[in-house]
């Protein structure tokens, strides 16, 4: 038994996600959302291979955006390849500017921790090394429904405004990884996994508010 199987990961009723509000693509109102939905009546830890093929609920993830400014007032974003032995098959080789990943019953093991943000911080510190200061903010939810991938996953969106660009990946399935333009990111949008693409509209595109 793998041990995506075994592992039990952090869901919400998708009945519950509705009733607050049902969206497609980003959503600006996390607080809103995540009152309701991490209350403890509606928060449950279930078999991760089960909950993938489970549109009943949705899989919680943070996803965390790093952000630096430079001198010249020119935003880069730190960007990266998933390479293939990244755990969500359904996203190998595409490019991403989000590190992040499930929370486990295991982050919950700690009575004096927020499950969500253990698991967050456990996630970052398995992923990456981050090696200068940063601020932290929660700017919003993503939701897609139209891939198999996305219709059981809710991304919770951070940004980490970074006082240096100095984030490094610690797997190797991240690969191809530093801060980059974001005009570059803006202008490749297709290579991008569709959550990414929703971010860097939504938080910085044309439209953008």
């Amino acid at each position: 038994m793998s041990v995506v199987e075994t592992e039990h990961v952090l869901v919400v009723p998708t009945e519950v996600f509705h009733e607050v509000g049902h969206f497609q693509g980003f959503s600006s109102e996390a607080d809103r959302y995540l009152d309701r939905i991490l209350r403890p009546e509606h928060i449950s830890y279930r078999p991760r291979g089960e909950m993938e093929d489970d549109p009943s609920f949705k899989q919680l993830i943070p996803y965390v955006i790093f952000t630096y400014e430079d001198e010249a007032g020119q935003t880069l974003l730190f960007q990266y390849t998933r390479g293939k032995g990244q755990g969500e098959k359904r996203l190998q080789s595409k490019r991403s500017i989000g590190i992040g990943g499930h929370i486990s019953s295991d982050d919950a093991a700690r009575q004096d921790a927020n499950p969500y943000l253990e698991g967050m911080r456990r996630e970052l510190e398995e992923e990456v090394s981050i090696e200068a200061e940063y601020a932290p903010r929660c700017v919003g939810l993503i939701n897609d429904d139209q891939p198999d991938v996305g219709r059981v996953h809710l991304g919770v969106v951070h940004l980490f405004e970074m006082s240096a660009p100095r984030v490094s990946p610690r797997e190797d399935a991240i690969a191809q990884a530093g801060f980059q333009p974001l005009a570059e990111l803006l202008a490749d949008l297709d290579s991008f996994e569709t959550w990414s693409s929703i971010c860097l509209q939504a938080l910085w595109g044309e439209n953008a508010k």
